[in-house]
């Protein structure tokens, strides 16, 4: 049988894709039409496969280095590569943000002419500021009222409690006349929700900094870097760039990123960081767990859906029209 190359693969949808890699001291190659990670100990070398069909991105973290052949195919396959710091944080590779891209000369360009569409129309894009917020909302109530290990650590969006601070956002996000009053709005709901998590899971004089060194913060910003992994999946795969912001824009070039990975980080990463902090769990046990509720929760499935509705929602009718054309 002859040997299979990457473009021979049968690529699995970005959306449902399963695999986050995050990599540390080895090397990442090509060998045998395959991507391989090489590392080495006093004894011996042991090489393993990377399941790059099924495989959303690719974190590179300290002592890491990669071969320009494994490269190839993973933008052949469409897998986004960065790098990273220990640990998954902080990205340091500076591109889209912070995401090597693959590269392709066919990208979809539907989506990207209709979110333009609408883009430069102020009220548009806090309309769509606001629709991203709610949907985040949404997926919150939904995956904290259906997850059995959430509700048994106190994360129940049934809990009256709960589900009257929702409700009150929700109205609040309605009512929102700018996008400075939907990013106070997240702040302070932000807080609120930290505050509760630090309460059930016991985690006394909680306070949210980046820079810390406890472990609910750290987990804080490794599962925030998997939700920025999978907001730029979305967008490249959809061919829309990240500076086209509706919230974040004023203050960070690749700002999207950040708006769509909001549609999933309160709800999964926030109270799985302090369960994990509670139960001393390794940044490895708190990775899995979080792509464990990715693909529970069907989350980027979810920001595919999100981004797509939204998109074709506030576009201009001509954009619309022209994106039925080119998919015939």
């Amino acid at each position: 049988m002859d040997d299979l190359t990457a473009s021979d693969l049968k690529a699995v949808l970005h959306s449902k894709r399963a695999n986050i890699y995050y990599l540390q001291y080895c090397r990442v190659m090509q060998k045998d039409g395959r991507v391989l990670y090489l590392t080495e100990d006093d004894k011996q070398n042991s090489y393993y496969n990377i399941p790059i069909a099924n495989t959303t991105c690719l974190l590179l973290g300290t002592g890491t280095s990669i071969t320009q052949a494994a490269m190839r195919m993973l933008a052949q396959a469409g897998v986004l590569v960065g790098f990273s710091g220990g640990g998954g944080t902080p990205l340091l590779m500076a591109s889209e943000i912070e995401w090597l891209s693959p590269q392709s000369e066919y990208r979809p360009t539907e989506y990207v002419q209709a979110w333009l569409s609408f883009w430069f129309d102020e009220q548009k894009r806090l309309a769509a500021a606001k629709e991203l917020q709610q949907a985040r909302l949404g997926f919150l109530q939904k995956t904290w009222a259906k997850d059995k290990d959430l509700r048994l650590e106190g994360f129940d969006s049934t809990n009256p409690a709960i589900a009257q601070l929702l409700e009150s956002f929700v109205s609040q996000i309605d009512k929102a006349d700018r996008v400075g009053k939907l990013l106070q709005l997240e702040a302070e709901l932000t807080k609120k929700l930290y505050r509760l998590a630090a309460s059930n899971t016991n985690h006394q004089g909680f306070s949210r900094e980046r820079e810390a060194t406890d472990k609910a913060n750290g987990f804080l910003n490794h599962g925030n870097y998997l939700a920025y992994g999978l907001a730029a999946t979305t967008l490249w795969v959809l061919g829309i760039p990240h500076g086209f912001a509706v919230m974040h824009g004023k203050t960070r070039r690749g700002a999207l990123v950040f708006d769509v990975a909001d549609l999933i980080k309160d709800a999964i990463i926030l109270p799985w960081a302090f369960i994990s902090a509670k139960e001393k769990s390794t940044e490895q046990e708190f990775r899995q767990q979080c792509l464990q509720a990715f693909t529970n929760h069907k989350a980027l499935d979810f920001m595919f859906n999100e981004v797509k509705r939204i998109t074709f929602k506030f576009a201009a009718p001509t954009a619309v029209q022209d994106a039925e054309g080119d998919s015939l």
